[in-house]
């Protein structure tokens, strides 16, 4: 198996030099960049499965970077993890809002920022997983009716939204909790129209980020014509890095 390949984005020639070396160390294959721009033409030519970066940078600071990074549908499931002396809680909301998995302040331990990334690429590693999986069994049904299902747990509702927008699906997206609670989410070529909890008022995007929190519980997702009104009228990174906005800031 190929070794993972990681992306360390710093204008500090030592935090290059010594990430780099902790990540070799541990097998990774490690390539850098000295700022956003740069970062940004590496990532389209090597696809990393992973990407580290600063913030303050010159020509493309690490907001842009990653904001630019998940305006495409290829960089929607590259964790990214931010590393940078912006400590805030204030800096991280918006890391966290513009997509990023993780968010290590400077000074940093190098064992934190190992487990970190070995946490960030097990779960990377995961989601390709249980994408393919999916994609080897869709064949197999029917046409009207080729759904993907599984355990919230194996694949997180994150993810699938993510997987549901790269495939253009369109269908109704059951999720039902130990608890015996079900919610449906509609889908109409890989956007979310509209969701519904069986339990509560939540509609719309509302009930999308109350979804987000379910980390337990089955999906089950059956591929149909979706013809209703879109009540959401948001892409899925907007409702992906809003919930997980509203998540930081619960916790």
């Amino acid at each position: 198996m190929a070794a993972l390949r990681i992306l360390i984005v710093d204008d500090d020639p030592w935090i290059l030099k010594m990430v780099s070396t902790v990540l070799e160390k541990r097998g990774y294959q490690v390539f850098a960049a000295g700022d956003g721009q740069e970062a940004f033409a590496r990532a389209t030519e090597l696809h990393p499965d992973l990407i580290i970066t600063d913030v303050m940078m010159p020509r493309m600071d690490g907001w842009n970077l990653v904001r630019n990074l998940r305006a495409r549908p290829e960089f929607a499931l590259v964790p990214v993890i931010f590393l940078t002396a912006l400590g805030s809680d204030e800096d991280r909301i918006h890391g966290f809002r513009l997509g990023a998995d993780d968010y290590l302040p400077k000074p940093f331990r190098f064992e934190e920022l190992d487990l970190r990334v070995g946490n960030a690429l097990r779960k990377r590693v995961e989601v390709l997983r249980a994408a393919e999986q999916v994609r080897k069994e869709e064949p197999r049904k029917p046409k009207d009716t080729g759904g993907i299902h599984g355990s919230l747990k194996q694949l997180g509702l994150s993810s699938l939204l993510t997987l549901i927008e790269l495939e253009k699906k369109s269908g109704i997206l059951v999720l039902q909790r130990a608890d015996g609670e079900v919610a449906r989410l509609f889908a109409r070529q890989g956007r979310i129209v509209a969701a519904r909890l069986d339990r509560g008022v939540q509609r719309a995007a509302e009930a999308v980020y109350q979804l987000l929190t379910w980390s337990d519980g089955r999906f089950d997702f059956n591929a149909v014509d979706v013809d209703m009104e879109d009540e959401i009228n948001l892409s899925t990174t907007h409702l992906l890095i809003e919930g997980a906005r509203r998540m930081d800031e619960g916790a």
